[in-house]
This record gives C-alpha cells, structure tokens and sequence, in this order.
C-alpha cells in the first residue's frame, strides 16, 4: 500500500486537523505525526549562537595523542 504525507498547520488552538481521503475503507490505518523542525531566523540563529558560546568553557575538548603513523612505500 502506498503512504500518504500531508503536512497541515496546528494553530493557537492547539488542535490538529487531519482530512485526506483514503484509498480502501473500512480498514485500519496507522498514522505517525511528526513535528517539522521550525525555521530559525538570522536573529534567532545569533542569538542561539551567542547563548551557547562558550558553554564548555569549564569542559574543553582536547585532542588526545595520535599515535605514529604508518610509513608506506611511495607509488611510482
């Protein structure tokens, strides 16, 4: 059976709509909502970019040591 994507708007009221019509009635469906993910604008990209800046200032990441590379014979 083929699947269905719509995407619709919940609004203030905090009510989802659904309308679609389904190919087969009389049966069972199974309909799994996702949330998209919501759009930031510039100013809410920089203001998340300067609200987590430095945040693991007091946990710094640092590189371990590599370790030796191996040497390989150069290709002729």
């Amino acid at each position: 059976m083929d699947a269905i994507t719509i995407q619709t708007h919940v609004g203030k009221d905090k009510i989802l709509k659904v309308e679609m019509p389904v190919e087969i009635p009389d049966v069972d469906y199974e309909v799994t909502i996702r949330a998209l993910p919501k759009e930031m604008s510039r100013d809410e990209w920089v203001a998340f970019v300067n609200e987590t800046y430095g945040s693991l200032a007091d946990d710094p990441i640092e590189r371990g040591p590599q370790g030796e590379y191996e040497v390989r014979d150069e290709i002729e």
